[in-house]
């Protein structure tokens, strides 16, 4: 049985990864370690923990004597590190909190990983790692900066970030290759494209128009709109990280994307269009809508479901054009595809936060109220 270090886990793919795991393989044991910050929710992996395959530690990744413990205690075999803050505004609001805990972190994880997982030395004096041990981290494709109108990010684009977040993400992606050069540790990175789908904390593109729209509010655009993202279900993200983690080779990096590439403005728009198609053929949903106009036949009317709620504000600050995946390498190497169409993948994740009120309103309670208005009030 192999036993897991995942950090963050109570966080949007993070969880979304223990429960594909745990629900995938039987012969595992997972130990979650979550500081539960404003984007973490216990509630999220609640149904997953049962002190036995899954155990839940609260703490933070920067903690060196915690980390030393839970490495003496559980023996892990791989460490799945999605531990990190991730919101672009909020490191433009506040960069070092980005850089303690991506970097110092990270480094941290791999340090403790490093003085339980060596076994002796060689004759050259590099260290011999436990058989079957692996760190894995998983990053962004926003470390490449930001590309114009053609062209791809592969695994050999050289890193460009441009906002503290990814800047964060960089670093803490070169201190892992480091460790990996310098002690010949078992390492793997995984980049991938914007996620989306179940549990994905309502600051992100996505879920902020759908609950916004639940809301009756107006939905915010930076700039134009015409940022163009690769979008990628969060499952399909998921198995690839299965993947790397059981079968990808030591010291690789691998790009995961989704061949969905659109701009902000047609993710809103398809957003509307797919919440008044799914209310017109299911008039049920209507009773979650906050805002609760009547028809003539007296219904829960869904005309005000339109374009008319897009209102354009002032664009972030170094906001990058455009982010797109080449996923050639892990199709090639581990036989990894985005299976989920963006299409296909859009009218699930609604259809989830539809019949998911009860976890928007319980993460969406207070900080997020205040940060919400902070960001969005004065624009």
């Amino acid at each position: 049985m192999k036993t897991y270090l995942v950090t963050g886990a109570a966080g949007f793919i993070g969880a979304n990864y223990i429960k594909y795991i745990l629900g995938k393989h039987s012969d595992l044991r997972v130990v979650v370690l979550d500081a539960l910050t404003y984007a973490g929710n216990l509630g999220t992996i609640v149904s997953d923990i049962d002190n036995d395959r899954c155990i839940f530690v609260k703490g933070d990744v920067c903690d060196r004597s915690m980390a030393e413990e839970l490495f003496a205690k559980y023996k892990f075999d791989y460490v799945v590190n999605f531990a990190a803050e991730s919101h672009v505004d909020r490191s433009i609001e506040n960069p070092q909190l980005f850089l303690t805990t991506n970097i110092l972190g990270t480094q941290n994880l791999l340090d403790a990983a490093r003085r339980a997982w060596v076994a002796g030395k060689d004759t050259q004096g590099y260290p011999l790692w436990r058989k079957g041990v692996r760190f894995h981290q998983v990053s962004t494709d926003e470390v490449y900066g930001s590309l114009g109108t053609d062209g791809y990010f592969t695994e050999d684009t050289p890193l460009c970030p441009h906002s503290p977040y990814s800047a964060s993400k960089a670093s803490a992606d070169m201190v892992v290759m480091a460790y990996h050069d310098t002690y010949k540790m078992p390492v793997t990175i995984s980049r991938c494209s914007n996620n989306y789908g179940p549990f994905h904390f309502p600051e992100k593109l996505i879920p902020l128009i759908i609950k916004n729209i639940l809301e009756g509010k107006k939905l915010p655009v930076y700039g134009d709109g015409s940022n163009v993202r690769d979008w990628l279900y969060v499952e399909d993200h998921c198995k690839a990280i299965d993947l790397i983690v059981r079968q990808g080779a030591d010291g690789e990096v691998y790009n995961v994307g989704g061949h969905n590439e659109k701009t902000n403005l047609d993710i809103v728009k398809l957003t509307i269009a797919t919440i008044r198609q799914l209310m017109t053929e299911k008039p049920e949903y209507r009773t979650v809508l906050k805002k609760k106009e009547k028809d003539a036949q007296g219904a829960i009317s869904i005309d005000w479901i339109n374009e008319g709620l897009i209102t354009f504000v002032k664009d972030r600050l170094g906001h990058d054009l455009r982010y797109a995946i080449d996923p050639t390498k892990i199709t090639r190497e581990l036989g990894w595809y985005p299976e989920t169409k963006f299409e296909n993948g859009i009218v699930k994740t609604i259809e989830w936060y539809l019949n998911n009120q009860s976890w928007v309103e319980e993460v969406t309670s207070g900080d997020y109220q205040h940060y919400y208005d902070k960001m969005y009030g004065s624009r």
